[in-house]
């Protein structure tokens, strides 16, 4: 089985891919909701028929539209259905990478806590040990272990109270949107605790007539077993996996047809806070600690004293990560800490918000990472965020933040003119497509520019079962993608 990295932009652009009305520090000119900075284009001057050209090609159906302007230039060089509003997908991501700059600073740092309540003494805790989430996305098996291997060199190695687990300083949410395939792992829960990105290692191997199989919090030096989740593999042909959650179990299904001799894949946790909790176990046993069974709570309790802790990674390292592999629970993480709102709509309103009124753009937002299909914003609204972004405080940073990657030729292969650069950031869902970003020649003049393309009655039309990879719909992103290479290059070879 194959399990698709839907951030990866492949092809014509080989290596693409806080208070709660919080304001931005006021270097940004204040514009009305909806109003934009940019006027309508002067004529094209001579190259839009090339684009025509390029669209005609590619055969999308749908829509595609584009906007395209000189960075910090008032007026666009060229623009095509520029005010149709598109979903953005993960160009949404954009968006709130500045957004958390703005509101926590580049270097905030997620932190991951244990702490006690009562004294140590002599290997013995007299009273409760705590494991505090801090909504660190970047927590795995391996940083889990280290955390354990710190608290072990303390000397603890019995807890005579209780084992409590803090999950609360992101609010509780079993799947990111509703219109995706169970079982795919761009979608998983939402809490205060990740580990693994809230997924589990599933792996199978053929043992005569049936598969001997695997669940880990696999990291690369620590793969602590996991209870709370099973998978059983039956007769069927489709679909290939169901869920159900019974008796606080996370229950799988595979079909056995969809099974090679060997395989693996990661499947979401939607009791993400169990799951953390139960390889923290598995590693103290390890580690010759002996912790009872979790009791969870939201918030954390009075008078708990700290013993170690993990400390993330500084924001714009969390935040380079997030747009180079278009991490979904990462977004979202980072974009609810910045709001502090109760809900991941909620927190998309927020920023939609600060957006209108710190960019000046029309965008709706109903989440941070762009996989909620409802969310809209136009070429035109977005090449205004690339434009604006360096007027923010910490928003010059976002080029550079951006993936690398290479423009293309007439063909759509992958080519790379001495001294020109392109960074953007890429979206992809079934039927839709984008690219958002900078195009830099040799001598440091800069292009902004966004494109979007999508057949959304192609889109609604594919079953929720099927929409991991629904049929004609890798063919249709490859030539997406293609377009949107040969659009940048054409760009380029005409304006720098």
């Amino acid at each position: 089985m194959r399990f698709p990295r839907r951030s990866i932009l492949a092809g014509l652009l080989a290596a693409v891919a806080a208070p709660l009305w919080g304001q931005a520090n006021g270097q940004a000119k204040r514009l009305a909701p909806g109003q934009s900075p940019l006027p309508e284009p002067r004529p094209d001057r001579g190259y839009g028929d090339g684009a025509e050209a390029l669209i005609r090609l590619a055969k999308l159906g749908g829509e595609a539209a584009f906007a395209v302007a000189r960075l910090g230039a008032p007026v666009p060089l060229a623009a095509r259905h520029a005010d149709v509003l598109m979903p953005p997908a993960s160009v949404a991501k954009t968006v709130t990478t500045l957004y958390a700059l703005e509101m926590l600073g580049p270097d905030h740092r997620f932190e991951t806590r244990v702490m006690r309540l009562g004294p140590l003494d002599n290997g013995q805790l007299r009273g409760d040990l705590v494991l505090v989430g801090g909504g660190d996305p970047n927590l795995d098996s391996d940083r889990l272990g280290d955390l354990v291997a710190a608290l072990a060199a303390t000397g603890l190695r019995k807890v005579t109270g209780r084992f409590v687990v803090v999950d609360g300083a992101i609010p509780f949410r079993e799947r990111l949107v509703p219109d995706q395939p169970d079982h795919v792992g761009y979608n998983p829960a939402l809490s205060g605790l990740i580990l693994n990105y809230n997924r589990v290692h599933f792996e199978w191997t053929r043992a005569g007539e049936g598969w001997t199989t695997t669940l880990e919090a696999r990291g690369e030096r620590f793969r602590p077993a996991v209870v709370g989740v099973e998978v059983a593999i039956v007769d069927r042909d489709q679909p290939q996996f169901t869920y159900a959650r019974r008796d606080d179990i996370d229950r799988w299904t595979v079909a056995r047809s969809a099974l090679n001799d060997a395989g693996s894949r990661w499947l979401p946790v939607r009791d993400p806070a169990g799951y953390a909790a139960s390889a923290f176990r598995e590693l103290a046993r390890a580690q010759g600690i002996d912790l009872p069974p979790p009791k969870f709570q939201a918030t954390l309790p009075a008078g708990a004293e700290p013993v170690v802790s993990h400390l993330g990674e500084v924001l714009v390292k969390v935040l380079k990560s997030m747009l180079k592999f278009s991490n979904n629970l990462t977004a979202e993480v980072v974009g609810m800490t910045a709001s502090g709102a109760g809900t991941l709509s909620g927190s998309g309103l927020v920023m939609t918000h600060w957006a209108r009124r710190n960019l000046g753009v029309g965008v709706s937002l109903h989440d941070h990472s762009g996989l909620n299909s409802a969310s809209r914003v136009s070429a035109r609204d977005m090449l205004t965020v690339m434009q604006r972004a360096k007027d923010l405080r910490h928003g010059a940073i976002l080029e550079d933040l951006m993936r690398e990657t290479d423009l293309a030729d007439a063909e759509g292969a992958a080519q790379k003119p001495a001294g020109t650069r392109v960074h953007a950031k890429s979206g992809t869902m079934n039927f839709v497509s984008g690219l958002a970003g900078y195009v830099r020649g040799a001598d440091g003049q800069a292009l902004a520019f966004a494109i979007f393309s999508g057949d959304l009655a192609r889109r609604q039309a594919v079953p929720i079962w099927d929409r991991e990879d629904p049929q004609g719909s890798r063919s249709w992103v490859k030539r997406a993608r293609r377009l949107q290479g040969k659009l940048v290059a054409l760009w380029a070879r005409n304006h720098l």
